[in-house]
């Protein structure tokens, strides 16, 4: 009995002792228990590849083995942070866009808002790679989880500033309540994309 109790005051003594930390040796780094850190810049790597793979060779023809291939790292890598190849090029879509989103401009007039967003963003556009464009144009049609994630990520946010415009013009009256940004996303954005992939003509204040 009184080596049953001695041992079960030792065990619960051992549980409530804190941890102790021993110094690292030189030369070995102290481990730590949350894993490897994040490492920016080669995440940002693997997504240029794969913008530059959907360019040369279509998002169709675009894999999670050249992903690996060209970033020069393993699909181990990748697989933890991405889980398929729809989320690695909307990613890389979205942080580029990011950076390039202008701000909806306020001058106090409908039309001159409007075509100076437009005529912003048609610029960024017109600095994409054309067969990045029309590859991942024509995936959307053929991936839903690709096109459903592009809408939330990417597109959303950009429709964001022309609503700030029309919401603008209509509190000041110069346009009706019933004006839909939906509509004229959807109007402008297959007009400057029809002269981007299609017939290439310039994109000006004229055009607009």
């Amino acid at each position: 009995m009184v080596l049953n109790e001695t041992t079960e005051a030792g065990t619960s003594a051992a549980r409530a002792a804190p941890a102790i930390e021993h110094p690292a040796l030189p030369g070995h780094p102290v481990a730590h228990a949350t894993g490897r850190p994040r490492d920016d810049g080669r995440e940002q790597a693997i997504l240029d590849a794969a913008l530059e793979l959907v360019a040369e060779v279509g998002y169709d023809c675009f894999s999670m083995d050249s992903l690996a291939a060209r970033a020069h790292a393993s699909k181990a890598t990748i697989y933890r942070r991405w889980s398929g190849k729809a989320e690695v090029v909307v990613e890389a879509v979205r942080r580029r866009s990011c950076l390039d989103i202008p701000t909806a401009p306020d001058s106090g007039s409908f039309r001159d808002d409007l075509l100076a967003l437009l005529m912003t963003m048609t610029a960024l556009a017109e600095q994409e790679d054309v067969a990045l464009l029309a590859g991942i144009t024509r995936a959307m049609r053929l991936d839903p989880e690709l096109a459903d994630l592009m809408r939330v990520q990417v597109f959303e946010r950009k429709h964001e500033e022309l609503a700030k415009i029309v919401a603008r013009a209509i509190s000041r009256g110069q346009l009706p309540k019933s004006a839909d940004a939906d509509l004229l996303h959807e109007v402008v954005g297959a007009l400057v994309l029809n002269r981007l992939l299609l017939t290439c003509d310039p994109i000006d204040v004229d055009f607009l």
